[in-house]
């Protein structure tokens, strides 16, 4: 018999590392804003890179869908690069998604 407990964590965890994180991040916002994952310089400011307030809204919805996580609607204004969403996203997880 096979334990799978540890596999299915493990496959989660991997989901919701930093860097999967912010895989996943760089490919919504390549979405929104019409380019390739390897135009967006995750350090630059979204605004900056044309991501109005609609789609900054939206991202908050797609990360609560993603990630189970509750975030604010300004979320991509407190934080307002990839890196700064990664870190605010890397520690709510690590919290156990606890404000």
């Amino acid at each position: 018999m096979t334990d799978t407990t540890t596999t299915t964590a493990t496959t989660a965890d991997a989901g919701t590392a930093p860097e999967a994180v912010r895989a996943w991040l760089v490919d919504r916002v390549a979405y929104y804003l019409e380019r390739s994952p390897s135009d967006i310089d995750e350090g630059a400011e979204l605004a900056e890179m044309g991501l109005d307030s609609v789609y900054a809204l939206t991202l908050c919805g797609d990360v609560e869908d993603r990630f189970g996580l509750v975030v604010e609607p300004t979320m991509a204004w407190d934080h307002p690069t990839v890196d700064a969403i990664t870190a605010h996203l890397a520690a709510e997880l690590a919290a156990g998604g606890r404000a």
